[in-house]
């Protein structure tokens, strides 16, 4: 898996800053664009250190593309995304064929974070 500048073209990167921040406004984090085979971070809020190990990140979230199949069939209903809770913050996973997103975010609630998946889910279908 690695960096790519422009994996993003600019538009859809635009159309996601735009869905997530209507949704979760100052508490989003980051925006990172990924595929199967590479990735790109779309977004940093200003006052955040550029020195988060990315490749680790988009590593373990790629199994999100594998997670659609997991799941199928059961009873639970289609799988959707995955929502990670941490000590200062969320990381919400959203994956839509062979292309996928995920974003940081300060503390939010279940609603708020259900909301930012949605309208990755939108963006990306």
């Amino acid at each position: 898996m690695e960096a790519t500048a422009e994996l993003a073209d600019s538009s859809l990167g635009e159309q996601l800053r735009s869905a997530c921040r209507t949704a979760v406004g100052d508490s989003l984090r980051s925006i990172t664009y990924f595929t199967p085979d590479a990735y790109e971070q779309v977004y940093l809020r200003s006052d955040l250190e550029a020195d988060a190990d990315l490749a680790g990140f988009v590593e373990l979230e790629s199994h999100g593309f594998r997670t659609h199949t997991a799941y199928r069939g059961s009873e639970l209903g289609d799988y959707r995304y995955t929502i990670r809770s941490f000590e200062n913050g969320y990381v919400t996973r959203v994956t839509v064929g062979d292309h996928g997103v995920f974003v940081t975010t300060d503390g939010l609630t279940m609603r708020r974070s259900e909301d930012v998946a949605e309208a990755l889910e939108s963006v990306l279908s």
